[in-house]
């Protein structure tokens, strides 16, 4: 997968660092409370969450005390296989999901700042790459340039491309995007929708007036419903991930900005918490920069030396 996650310092650097000072401890077949107790505070400090964490350091345990890590390289394997478990437990499947007939609809969630757009559009060129013709709804009314912005996204991409005049609702918009996608036979359509916090009651109820409409105008669809998250905001990616899930039926997440931060042990967290696959994973600026997720290259990067 080639991500450079956690920047300078790889989460296994800082394990080596402050958990397994003295690995030693290793090769005389045992892991002592000190190392569990700095281990466990590490993978909190990247944002594993605490489930995830506690079930870790549990079977680490449980795999020292039968003699099963003789290394430090035994003890990266180990917990490489259980982050890997863990992403791949419950709700996992990472493909998109696209309808039996033309057209798929594909809701993008995500609070103002994440990378919502960008989102649309890296997803938008990585279809048109793979020969989809794609039209963009621009149903995020109430930002200011977030028309425009995806505007451009579309011109980039070729997609075609339905908006309305700041303010307008965005259900209408919605459904003018999908009246537009079926009348034009595109293959996917991509509806942008507003992004203002996710405390907001308002908004979350104005989502669940998009979910309505698109579902009324369109059987079958929305088939994707995917939340983008910062990556950089550690534990308040689960709770903006818990509120969304809450208001919307979720079929993924993309998770952002990847490519900066020390904390990519929330994606980890947020999967254990909303059982929703995560289904991309943002990198950078770049159209391209749009990486399909996969569990067990993801765990690997994530413990990379």
């Amino acid at each position: 997968m080639a991500l450079n996650l956690l920047g300078k310092r790889s989460l296994w650097q800082r394990i080596k660092d402050i958990a397994l000072t003295d690995v030693g401890v290793l090769a005389r077949g045992g892991v002592d409370g000190l190392t569990l107790e700095r281990l466990e505070q590490t993978l909190l400090e990247a944002d594993l969450g605490v489930p995830v964490t506690m079930r870790l350091v549990e079977e680490i345990r449980s795999r020292a005390a039968k003699g099963r890590l003789k290394s430090s390289e035994d003890f990266r394997a180990a917990i490489v296989e259980l982050i890997g478990d863990a992403l791949r437990a419950g709700n996992a499947d990472a493909s998109l999901r696209f309808a039996a007939s033309k057209p798929t609809v594909i809701l993008v969630l995500g609070v103002n700042g994440a990378g919502k757009t960008t989102s649309i559009g890296k997803l938008a060129a990585r279809l048109r790459r793979e020969g989809k013709s794609v039209l963009l709804g621009a149903g995020d009314t109430f930002r200011a340039g977030a028309i425009d912005q995806l505007k451009v996204w579309a011109e980039r991409t070729g997609a075609e491309f339905v908006s309305a005049q700041p303010g307008a609702d965005p259900a209408a918009v919605a459904f003018q995007s999908i009246d537009a996608g079926i009348a034009r036979g595109v293959d996917v359509i991509i509806i942008d929708t507003a992004g203002r916090l996710h405390t907001s009651h308002a908004l979350m109820d104005e989502l669940k007036k998009v979910q309505r409409v698109v579902a009324k105008r369109l059987e079958g669809a929305p088939h994707e419903a995917l939340l983008v998250l910062d990556g950089t905001v550690g534990q308040n990616a689960v709770q903006q991930a818990k509120q969304f899930s809450a208001a919307v039926p979720l079929t993924g997440l993309i998770v952002t900005k990847l490519d900066g931060t020390a904390r990519g042990g929330v994606v980890v967290a947020v999967h254990e918490a909303v059982n929703v696959p995560v289904k991309f994973l943002g990198l950078g600026e770049q159209a391209t920069d749009l990486e399909p997720f996969d569990a067990t290259a993801f765990a690997a990067e994530l413990l990379a030396g």
